[in-house]
């Protein structure tokens, strides 16, 4: 498919879907005139890329946690190491502590509104 309908299937840019090119985190062969032509498969991994970078990860995590996320029978990749596992725990450890933060800051907020409410 072209770069035109991905975006469209995936409510990604365009821009968006070259960068991830340019980061090696989606490959796109090229028609005889250099457009690209991206596989069925790439629908997916656009989906998951985009949930990787909303759980807070960088582009360059992402490309390294790609090649070892889960092999098409469902498992884990054979290439997955213990280093991922930890880098993966470590991220989560980062995104729970970003909740607990943002748990406080609301509750925070619910008291200045409630006083605002009572004065």
């Amino acid at each position: 498919m072209r770069i035109g309908e991905l975006a469209r299937r995936t409510n990604v840019s365009e821009r968006s879907l070259r960068y991830y090119e340019t980061q090696g985190l989606l490959a796109a062969a090229r028609t005889r005139g250099g457009q690209r032509d991206y596989p069925e498969a790439a629908v997916d991994r656009v989906v998951l890329i985009q949930e990787l970078f909303a759980a807070g990860l960088h582009s360059s995590k992402i490309a390294q946690l790609l090649p070892c996320m889960r092999d098409a029978d469902g498992g884990p990749s054979a290439i997955a190491t213990p280093k991922l596992v930890t880098d993966l725990a470590a991220e989560r450890e980062r995104i729970d502590r970003m909740i607990a933060d943002l748990v406080r800051s609301r509750d925070t907020l619910d008291e200045v509104i409630e006083a605002a409410r009572e004065g």
